[in-house]
């Protein structure tokens, strides 16, 4: 395990020593996950939202490392192409389906807009990343039911309490706070350290 990065982010947050292992223990849930050829998929509601969408693009190229595509997909481009793509790891924000979350949300039940995706999206194996600082999103919890049924992992990133998600999840990492605000800044610091760590595990 890439363990220098979770070091530098405890030094800068000691307040997160507290869930270090936990932290820990979702790295290697994502690594086996995409390991086994598995993706993320990522929801949550209004500033855990776009912690989804931010998440997702760290995962989607590049964070830190220019991550050099595979010799067997380099050598079916042309240089043009090939020299400027990069390495990716599958990572789905469920928030990037206006259309389909819309349509169901009108035509049967906006709560289970996500839930919905999940069961269209989500294979054994894959990992569900539930972003919601109460713990308590309905619309976040039945996706999590979802996933459980369909044998997915879940990792859920949350304020102290934990809520529901606590108990539906394989992994929940509890921000010290209660506070929304600050919990969504905890998130935004553990979710950057597993991307450098999964970078490092997965692009050298």
């Amino acid at each position: 395990m890439p363990q220098s990065q979770l070091n530098h982010l405890l030094k800068r947050r000691p307040e997160l020593a507290a869930i270090g292992p936990d932290i820990a223990e979702a790295f290697e849930l994502l690594r086996d996950c995409y390991r086994a050829g598995g993706k993320v998929l990522l929801c949550g509601n209004g500033g855990s939202a776009a912690d989804a969408d931010h998440w997702s693009g760290e995962l989607l190229k590049g964070f830190c490392k220019k991550r050099p595509l595979t010799k067997p997909l380099r050598g079916k481009l042309r240089p043009a192409i090939a020299n400027k793509l990069q390495g990716a790891l599958p990572a789905i924000p469920l928030t990037s389906f206006p259309a389909a979350s819309t349509a169901f949300g009108n035509d049967v039940e906006p709560v289970l807009a996500y839930a919905q995706l999940i069961s269209a999206l989500g294979r054994p194996g894959d990992v569900l990343v539930g972003l919601s600082t109460s713990g308590n999103a309905t619309n976040v919890c039945a996706a999590a039911e979802v996933a459980r049924a369909k044998k997915m992992k879940i990792l859920a990133l949350t304020a102290a309490h934990g809520g529901k998600l606590k108990k539906l999840s394989d992994v929940c990492l509890r921000a010290p706070t209660s506070e929304t605000y600050l919990a969504q800044e905890y998130h935004l610091s553990i979710y950057h350290c597993l991307s450098l760590m999964l970078e490092e595990e997965f692009f050298g």
